[in-house]
């Protein structure tokens, strides 16, 4: 299996995955870094694992519908099998889909089907200041054309304490996230190789 990560920002998320892709400890060969801001530091984390990336705006390509399917063009010169969204910022459209539907698997930092959309953290800690909630979590699952709303693949609770910060907060789901994401991504792709 040849894999693709999109990201868009600091890509702590796309660093682990790297290093286990590295050590073999996730099956297939992560081929290709798609970001679609050209100056984030993710891209830095690539050059550091030798992972090959391609990077442009929506605003370059003139619309979302010219951008994706230049994307769908590089994954296809790399001959990408599956795709993985760690901090992809993005929703993902219909050119994408209609070639990789079933085998683009995203990471949300809530409990779905909580907390969709953007600043999911920090909604989560404004509901725990103002209505005492106690937990939030983290979320594997497929993309379809919804946002946040393609079956859940895994799911865990991450507890939200009083002392918490939403730093702290963060920084927890964070850990969950580095914890989790390797170890579902390499069932899915150990599930695909085998059909």
């Amino acid at each position: 299996m040849r894999v693709a990560i999109f990201a868009s920002g600091n890509g702590t998320n796309f660093e682990v995955l790297a290093d286990k892709f590295a050590k073999k400890e996730i099956t297939g060969n992560l081929v290709l870094l798609f970001c679609d801001h050209p100056n984030a530091p993710v891209i830095k984390r690539a050059e550091k694992f030798n992972i090959p990336y391609e990077t442009f705006t929506v605003k370059e390509c003139g619309n979302k519908l010219d951008y994706e399917k230049r994307i769908v063009e590089v994954l296809k010169a790399h001959q990408i099998d599956f795709i993985a969204l760690a901090g992809y910022m993005r929703i993902i459209g219909k050119p994408i889909l209609d070639e990789y539907e079933g085998s683009i698997i995203n990471l949300h930092p809530a409990y779905l089907p909580e907390y969709q959309g953007l600043h999911a953290i920090e909604r989560a800690f404004a509901d725990h200041k103002e209505h005492n909630k106690n937990q939030t979590g983290v979320t594997l699952h497929y993309i379809d054309s919804g946002l946040d709303s393609g079956p859940v693949i895994y799911q865990e609770h991450v507890p939200i304490y009083q002392d918490d910060t939403c730093e702290t907060l963060e920084e927890r789901i964070h850990e969950c996230e580095h914890r989790i994401y390797p170890k579902v991504l390499n069932e899915v792709l150990l599930s695909k190789s085998n059909n």
